[in-house]
């Protein structure tokens, strides 16, 4: 499953494989925070969802968000991940202006998830990405910056937001690699329920771990850390960057420093940020104002009773049951949006004609005005509706395209559009023979070279029908009356 040709850096002697890790911060989806009943809602005014508890006033205690507690479960269990029945939540004491606390709660020792694995669909195979843990910690808040020229101000809103940080093993050999498991780890947990991805807002950003090594080597090299980097193409970027950086100093036979970087997006560049910091310089130790949190069989086997069918699962049924190739399938569980639309075009529709027009037509136009399928400008029920329509014979692919045209700009009825323009196909046998005989008459020259062997020529007499009828002729039925004429 993990014989894929990795992702090498070639220099003029030796070729380097880069070795990555990721650490996913994943933001929890509920409406309150890990520790209390503050809102998490996106876009409020700065420190207008602030608790007690979140600002750390004195004598503040934090109470564990059973929902958050579920989630991290959840996610866990789709990930095939191993839940810890006991975990214990602890104390990462270190100073920033926006932990207002002076440490974070967090967990060192005992995660509430174990090792898990993650499948990814690569061009050339499988490969499976090993998950080392999931653990539950809070979020800080925000220190802005461009506001205001002499002043660092603080916004608390995210300050005791629930994250989940799923930290991967070092399996990740490639920046495309990257790319399909962020994506895959975001389908899972949309899928779940349990966070919803969206980068823009901060809900999902990854602390990038990279190192580098000869070919062939087992030892993994020095990693450097990239910190806090919120899309994908900038891992990209910064991964291809960090790697050739840290080539370079073994090149010219320096050391690699393990430290914290930063990637400047402007310059494409990474920065040290400060040197990287071991466990115990965080002085980790257990909260003593959280007693261990321990969750039964009966609670986890309630939990799993509530998974629904995930992206693996979804795709071998589209396989077998659907007869997809493994791509198309790949695509269509992609986002459980997608899932959903495509199913409820098939309820009714044909399901190879759906899927042709789903990644082809309807992508093509989501891709174009950069939209989200949950966006689509056509609902499922109107393509299966166009669907329908040519593949009885209504109307042509041709136009069932410009039929479509005009349901992006107004989602209608297809129906109503193809009585309304007059784009009914012609399927009147006596209507479809008399404009071929009028092909056949004016084209006397051609149909004796056809006669005489030029074949190809059939394709000619096809274009005439068809322009002849303006596009509304039925194809199958002009091909089966121009043979019989011209054949017989």
């Amino acid at each position: 499953m993990n014989n894929i040709k990795d992702f090498l850096i070639k220099r003029e002697n030796t070729s380097y494989e880069v070795v990555i890790g990721l650490e996913v911060h994943a933001q929890v989806t509920s409406n309150s925070k890990l520790f209390s009943s503050s809102s998490t809602k996106f876009g409020a005014e700065p420190n207008t969802q602030v608790s007690l508890v979140d600002a750390a006033f004195p004598g503040m205690l934090p109470v564990i968000n059973e929902y958050c507690i579920k989630q991290a479960i959840k996610t866990g269990i789709g990930l095939n991940a191993q839940i810890n029945k006991k975990s214990v939540f602890d104390r990462k004491n270190y100073f920033y202006a926006d932990l207002p606390q002076g440490y974070q709660i967090s967990q060192y020792k005992y995660p509430i998830v174990g090792e898990g694995k993650v499948i990814l669909d690569m061009p050339n195979g499988q490969k499976e990405i090993g998950i080392e843990r999931l653990h539950l910690e809070q979020d800080a808040g925000k220190s802005i910056h461009d506001i205001d020229p002499n002043n660092t101000l603080v916004d608390l809103n995210r300050s005791g937001v629930a994250l989940m940080e799923i930290v991967s093993k070092p399996d990740l050999r490639s920046p495309d690699e990257v790319n399909v498991y962020i994506k895959k780890l975001r389908s899972i947990m949309r899928y779940l329920g349990t966070c919803d991805g969206n980068m823009q807002e901060g809900s999902l950003r990854a602390d990038v771990n990279v190192s580098v090594r000869k070919m062939g080597a087992t030892d993994f090299g020095t990693r450097c850390e990239i910190k806090n980097v919120n899309s994908i193409k900038f891992m990209q970027m910064a991964i291809i960057y960090e790697a050739n950086r840290q080539i370079d100093l073994i090149e010219d036979g320096k050391t690699i420093d393990q430290e914290t970087r930063l990637f400047d997006t402007k310059k494409n560049e990474t920065r040290s940020m400060r040197s990287k910091e071991d466990a115990h310089d965080y002085r980790y130790f257990p909260d003593p104002d959280l007693l261990p949190l321990e969750v039964s069989d009966k609670f986890i086997d309630n939990i799993r009773s509530e998974i629904p069918e995930l992206p693996d699962e979804k795709k071998k049924r589209f396989i077998e049951k659907f007869k997809l190739t493994p791509y198309e399938a790949t695509i269509l569980v992609s986002d459980i949006e997608t899932s959903k639309y495509f199913e409820e075009v098939i309820k009714d529709a044909d399901v190879k004609l759906s899927t042709n027009w789903i990644t082809g037509e309807l992508f093509a136009v989501l891709n174009d005005k950069n939209l989200e399928i949950s966006q689509s400008p056509i609902s499922a029920k109107n393509l299966s509706k166009l669907i329908n329509l040519i593949k009885d014979g209504t109307i042509s692919g041709k136009i069932a395209k410009t039929v479509f045209e005009e349901m992006i700009n107004e989602d209608k009825d297809p129906r109503i559009i193809i009585d309304t323009k007059g784009l009914k196909q012609q399927s009147d046998p006596k209507a479809i023979e008399e404009l071929i005989n009028k092909v056949i008459q004016n084209n006397a020259e051609k149909v004796t070279e056809y006669k005489s062997g030029k074949d190809k020529l059939f394709g000619f007499f096809v274009g005439q029908a068809m322009k002849e009828s303006k596009g509304k002729g039925n194809p199958q039925l002009i091909n089966k009356i121009l043979k019989e004429k011209l054949n017989g």
